[in-house]
């Protein structure tokens, strides 16, 4: 049995600043269409992203969210979305915990 396959927010604030995205700037916009895609991309494969290596996890992901797996999705633009992965009998689940710029990226995870 293939389980069902969806993408959630981690919270509704994330959701929400997500949808404004597309009453932005161009720029907002674009982002909002490569999250979009990658929405699309996660619902086809939820690992289809990167998988962060457990010793990279920021503390504060660990503590607030309470992960066992962390990945990244390289968006355009050195955009990076970061999001984890909850599965249960019918559905795998990837959730969206944040994106931002390449270079907050390498700040988050220290690198």
């Amino acid at each position: 049995m293939n389980k069902k396959r969806e993408v959630a927010f981690i919270n509704e604030s994330l959701k929400e600043i997500f949808f404004e995205l597309e009453k932005g700037k161009f720029k907002d916009k674009q982002l909002f269409g490569f999250i979009n895609h990658a929405i699309d991309d996660l619902k086809e494969n939820p690992l289809c992203g990167i998988k962060i290596s457990k010793r990279l996890w920021p503390i504060d992901y660990i503590k607030k969210y309470k992960i066992n797996n962390l990945w990244k999705y390289n968006l355009p633009n050195s955009w990076r979305l970061i999001y984890t992965i909850k599965e249960d009998q019918i559905t795998i689940v990837s959730i969206i915990l944040e994106w931002f710029r390449h270079k907050d990226y390498e700040r988050r995870f220290k690198y």
